[in-house]
């Protein structure tokens, strides 16, 4: 019977007891949030988990440990497409460049004239 879910019975365990301690948090807030006196003492439900994850995240570069793979995303993310585009644009602007300079384009078929 206990592999009716297709789990074991030990995950259905802890997926139960999960389940169990959601519903007594949110019956938790729903009291706090509902509660016609709590503007009296303050006004906002305090969450505990909320206040971990503002604190996680302001705290974020503080506990930031540089290594490879931090460096490897780093020039993936932010320093291989500058230099891809830089080298893409001196290469463009070089050949468009070269055939003005060598009577390719007449003056009137240029794009930038004024340039």
């Amino acid at each position: 019977m206990a592999e009716q879910f297709d789990i074991d019975a030990k995950t259905r365990e802890r997926l139960l007891e999960r389940q169990k301690y959601r519903m007594e948090m949110r019956q938790e807030f729903l009291k706090q949030t509902s509660n016609p006196h709590r503007v009296a003492a303050g006004g906002t439900v305090f969450d505990t988990g909320m206040q971990r994850f503002q604190a996680a995240r302001v705290t974020q570069f503080e506990h930031f440990k540089p290594n490879f793979k931090t460096a490897k995303r780093g020039f993936f993310i932010v320093l291989l497409p500058i230099v891809a585009y830089a080298w893409l644009m001196k290469s463009e602007r070089s050949a468009r460049e070269h055939q003005y300079r060598t009577g390719q384009v007449a003056y009137r078929d240029r794009k930038f004239k004024f340039i």
